[in-house]
């Protein structure tokens, strides 16, 4: 703990979606948060949440020259960072043959180089004071796959090995690492958040078209609440021993289990061939 008045937050993203929900749980459970924001407008909205309890930094997440600056002045103003909440980051849609590979660069540099440069610099002060949890937002998407997001799954999938790794590299320092995988939950992800490629290979239509389709009319009835998802944040980060890898929301739960079905079958139809290969 941070003193008396619980822990601070660093949650990256916080005008919206599940930054918000999460920035607002810690809060209201006396925790101090600082939550970076894009623009002076939130900035100042943000921060008239809970005057001196909540701070907003303005930082864009690949700028990330400008990462441990803004850390500093956050932990001037607020303490050492006890949790960091990586959640900046969006959806990007598109058949894999059409999407320029701009957009995959763009992809990863928020997803995945973003989360990395913020961990980079948590981590020696985590490591001194010998505590510490870091959180990344992944998504069921780090675990199955569906036409059409190959860039944003990707991007997940990689978060997901990163985490995994640095939770066995830093165990001895005290500091946990948990990536919170989320199914479908009612945020502006599949919405106005997403960057959507534009179409132009008619071949795909019939697979690609149905599937946009459903995403855009589920937008705001998925059958996540951020609020409760909020509430196992603050859960996983009370627990002695968190989970390295945690699923919200049954949707998730069902898929990634078929996934995992699927794969050990696959893994045992091809098992003769797989050993085939030892000396």
């Amino acid at each position: 703990m941070s003193g008396t008045d619980g822990r601070v937050f660093l949650i990256t993203g916080v005008n919206s979606g599940f930054g918000r929900a999460f920035a607002e749980a810690a809060l209201g459970a006396g925790h101090r948060v600082a939550g970076t924001v894009r623009n002076e407008a939130a900035r100042r909205e943000f921060a008239a949440i809970e005057p001196g309890r909540a701070s907003a930094v303005l930082l864009d997440v690949t700028d990330t020259a400008a990462i441990g600056p803004a850390i500093v002045a956050a932990e001037r103003e607020l303490g050492p960072v006890d949790v960091l909440v990586n959640n900046a980051g969006y959806g990007h849609e598109g058949v894999l043959e059409e999407s320029p590979l701009e957009e995959m660069r763009r992809q990863f540099e928020v997803n995945v180089f973003g989360a990395v440069a913020m961990i980079k610099a948590v981590l020696p002060g985590m490591r001194a004071r010998r505590r510490g949890h870091i959180v990344n937002i992944t998504s069921m998407g780090g675990f199955i796959t569906m036409p059409g997001i190959a860039y944003y799954c990707g991007s997940k999938f990689a978060l997901e090995g990163i985490s995994e790794v640095l939770a066995k590299e830093v165990a001895g320092f005290g500091i946990k690492v948990t990536a919170i995988a989320p199914g479908s939950f009612r945020t502006d992800w599949a919405g106005r958040s997403m960057v959507r490629t534009g179409r132009s290979i008619a071949e795909y239509d019939a697979l690609f078209d149905p599937i946009r389709k459903a995403r855009e009319e589920k937008s705001g009835r998925q059958a996540g609440d951020p609020a409760k998802a909020a509430q196992a944040l603050l859960r996983i980060v009370e627990a002695e021993d968190p989970p390295m890898h945690l699923l919200l929301g049954s949707d998730a739960l069902a898929l990634v289990r078929q996934k995992i079905d699927a794969l050990s079958a696959e893994i045992a139809a091809w098992e003769e061939v797989t050993r085939s290969t030892d000396f």
